[in-house]
């Protein structure tokens, strides 16, 4: 008995997790591909921290996810405009060629659906 009065209770000593990391084992958590219990093992931190985090950071996480969510959706916008652009020049391209080859080659490679946009391009042009 007298040993284990000597013995001092020692901490367990954790690793310093950076923000990062904290969000990124968040993530993992709510997409659903891993465990609290797991991430716990996996990257040595108690649960209770894990806890902890995902009621203190997932806040953070859905503002930061919101905004870049507008980005994107902006970006994509932008870039359908731009092979809208990019579509319509080509057809009028193969139109131009066709009308004055006298080929049909939308109709042999494209698909059907932009043939038939060409071949009203081609009309129009002719007239």
């Amino acid at each position: 008995m007298e040993t284990s009065k000597n013995r001092s209770c020692r901490k367990k000593k954790y690793q310093k997790v950076s923000f990062n990391m904290k969000l990124s084992i968040i993530d993992e958590i709510a997409n659903g591909q891993i465990s609290v219990n797991h991430a716990s093992n996996k990257y040595k931190i108690s649960r209770s921290s894990i806890k902890y985090w995902i009621k203190k950071l997932s806040n953070f996480e859905d503002k930061s996810n919101s905004m870049s969510k507008n980005d994107q959706i902006k970006k994509l916008k932008e870039r359908i405009e731009e092979l809208e652009f990019v579509k319509e020049f080509q057809q009028s391209v193969i139109a131009d060629f066709e009308n004055i080859t006298g080929e049909h080659l939308s109709k042999k490679y494209l698909p059907e659906a932009l043939a038939k946009e060409i071949e009203k391009k081609r009309k129009d042009l002719s007239k």
